[in-house]
């Protein structure tokens, strides 16, 4: 027997003869050696509940965030809906304590900031958690790692919601005039190392129209759509020999997912303008879960781990286009483009 598990097991036998805090020092001997071991910590919290009431909520909240997954025996099932309520009452206190706190610093005066604020108190709460940037390919130091960025950032967004009309009407005529070139938004040979979306690999439920990829015009496509492509020509795309711009429409199919993945590149941000959303999709974007909505454009990080679902049984469709990250100056720009080119564009 693993020694913290004896310990483990002495706590129990010193709990049984009536004697909490002995085993209260049994249980801290196997923490010792084992700290996030979950029967140790939900015996560690159901002890304070009756030997220091106020740290027990603490306590069961940290027993909890290492709950396994599955369903838990009887026992330990009962004693752990228990502690859930009692962690319950301890973080609704606490909850009220963190606002409290914050008081009117959150006042709607700067939007941005009363975000970060409000981020900070659901990660303390573990109502969110911290996502990082993690590209696949290429990753530049020092640049803000936002799910969503400011929509102040970018000014030209706001012209784009107002041309949805106009851009939907070029998308729709595009399709149902029969010469759209319509692929796969995946192609990939089976045996690269890709294992995040492999069931969407080359089906055609997750395809694109693409106006421009990797660098180039597919002019059968971009021809159909002056007026998108005009808006487009407003952005300061990277421009990557063989990378990109990219510009697309992004059709989903009814009821497909997208599993979670990340992009390659953290230099670039991507826009989404959506065009046609059945209601029920979403889309998730590490810790902050958005519904699309129709003519509401949104600039976010594919680096940090993010999702989509179209659950209807509509065909969902987006302009998706990237944007060179706003931290990089123009000196960057021509750097990052010299290093991918150079490298092998992906």
């Amino acid at each position: 027997m693993a020694l913290d598990q004896a310990w483990l097991r002495l706590a129990g036998l010193r709990r049984a003869l009536r004697q909490p805090q002995r085993a209260l020092d049994a249980v801290h001997q196997a923490l010792a050696l084992a700290p996030l071991d979950f029967m140790a910590l939900a015996l560690r919290a159901s002890l304070l509940e009756r030997l220091a009431p106020d740290e027990a909520g603490r306590a069961w909240h940290e027993a909890l965030a290492q709950r396994p997954s599955g369903e838990l025996p009887a026992p330990l099932a009962m004693a752990v809906a228990a502690g859930e309520r009692w962690h319950a009452e301890w973080s609704a206190k606490r909850e009220a304590r963190l606002d409290a706190a914050i008081g009117t610093l959150c006042n709607g005066e700067n939007s941005d900031r009363d975000w970060r604020i409000t981020r900070m108190r659901n990660n303390v709460l573990r109502r969110t958690r911290p996502f990082r940037s993690c590209p696949t390919h290429f990753h530049y130091p020092g640049l803000v790692e936002r799910e969503f960025h400011p929509r102040a950032r970018f000014p030209w967004l706001p012209e784009f919601e107002r041309a949805t009309p106009i851009i939907r009407a070029e998308m729709e005529a595009l399709l149902a005039s029969g010469r759209a070139e319509l692929l796969p938004y995946l192609q990939y040979e089976d045996h690269e190392a890709l294992a995040q979306w492999r069931d969407l690999n080359r089906n055609p439920d997750w395809s694109a129209i693409h106006l421009l990829r990797q660098g180039n015009r597919i002019n059968v496509n971009a021809a159909a759509c002056p007026a998108t492509m005009a808006l487009l020509e407003t952005v300061a795309q990277p421009r990557i020999p063989g990378a990109s711009p990219n510009a697309m429409f992004s059709l989903l199919a009814p009821g497909t997912t997208i599993p979670p993945h990340v992009g390659v590149n953290n230099t670039r941000l991507l826009c989404h303008l959506p065009l046609v959303v059945p209601p029920g999709c979403w889309f998730r974007v590490g810790a902050e879960t958005r519904p699309w909505r129709e003519g509401e454009g949104f600039v976010f990080d594919d680096t940090i781990e993010h999702e989509a679902a179209n659950p209807s049984d509509r065909l969902r469709v987006v302009l998706i286009f990237d944007l060179w990250h706003p931290d990089l100056d123009s000196v960057e720009q021509e750097a990052v483009a010299r290093i991918i080119a150079s490298d092998g564009a992906v």
